[in-house]
């Protein structure tokens, strides 16, 4: 007897979830394992400031024009709104607010994900198809000590970085706009952006980044070192790094977000 196709569908659909399940778990594995050769740090600092570089540095350009036009657009969609009545002084109070709570971790995730996420999930999973991952086992050396803590590392640490970066660019892309657009002078804006800037926003995002950046680097070592299928399975290894980690990013930020900010 043939499988109706809600059969079907219920059927797909519990796979996928058993799928999504196991790797998350796997993910999950690989952050705490990072954790326990967290000891060898200093042992693998070459390829952890490698990654942070790679990370920081070789990302700077394209951080400093997005975080750049963020602010004037946050600047400059609010501060229309905000002169019709009278409270265009407030846009630098609103500009660091935004930032801080939210947009710098979120974008600089995003941003991150796209450059170096993929970037990490593509080189990992074209080692494991070439074999080079076996070896290292073979040769009693921990892929996880080798491989994957240096980047979980790297990334965690850079995260919060490139954000507090991005927050800094972003207010001054929002300072260009208020003054030329909206007629609001540099010194009114920097007291709103000082009144604007809170120390719980502030720890918030940067735990935002923190999580974000150690879940990043996770998936993509997770879809890396389960790559299979050859030259195929690298480009889908790479695609589904790049989508888990945004989904991840946007949930997480969603429940951290509701827990500190959340009406009780």
């Amino acid at each position: 007897m043939r499988n109706s196709p809600f059969t079907s569908w219920l059927f797909l659909i519990w796979e996928n979830f058993i799928r999504i399940t196991e790797f998350s778990g796997y993910s999950l594995v690989l952050i705490f394992q990072s954790v326990c050769f967290l000891p060898k740090v200093i042992e693998k600092r070459s390829e952890i400031v490698k990654q942070m570089y790679a990370a920081g540095a070789k990302s700077f350009l394209v951080v400093s024009i997005v975080a750049f036009f963020t602010g004037m657009i946050l600047s400059l969609q609010t501060g229309l709104e905000m002169k019709k009545f009278g409270l265009e002084n407030l846009i630098g109070q609103l500009v660091v607010t935004t930032l801080t709570r939210e947009m710098s971790s979120f974008t600089t995730g995003v941003v991150l994900i796209a450059s170096v996420g993929s970037s990490i999930a593509a080189e990992l999973s074209t080692m494991k198809v070439s074999e080079e991952i076996d070896a290292l086992e073979m040769l009693l050396i921990n892929p996880v000590k080798f491989l994957v803590m240096p980047r979980v590392v790297a990334l965690a640490v850079m995260f919060p970085v490139v954000s507090v970066y991005f927050t800094l660019m972003g207010i001054i892309g929002g300072g260009v706009v208020s003054y030329s657009q909206l007629s609001v002078e540099w010194d009114i804006y920097w007291k709103s952006c000082l009144l604007g800037l809170k120390l719980k926003a502030v720890y918030v995002g940067l735990l935002k980044s923190f999580l974000f950046g150690t879940m990043v680097a996770a998936i993509a070592c997770a879809n890396g070192l389960k790559a299979e299928n050859g030259v195929a399975g690298v480009g889908q290894a790479t695609r589904n790094s790049v989508i888990a980690s945004f989904v991840m990013v946007l949930i997480t930020g969603y429940y951290i977000t509701a827990i500190f900010y959340g009406t009780k």
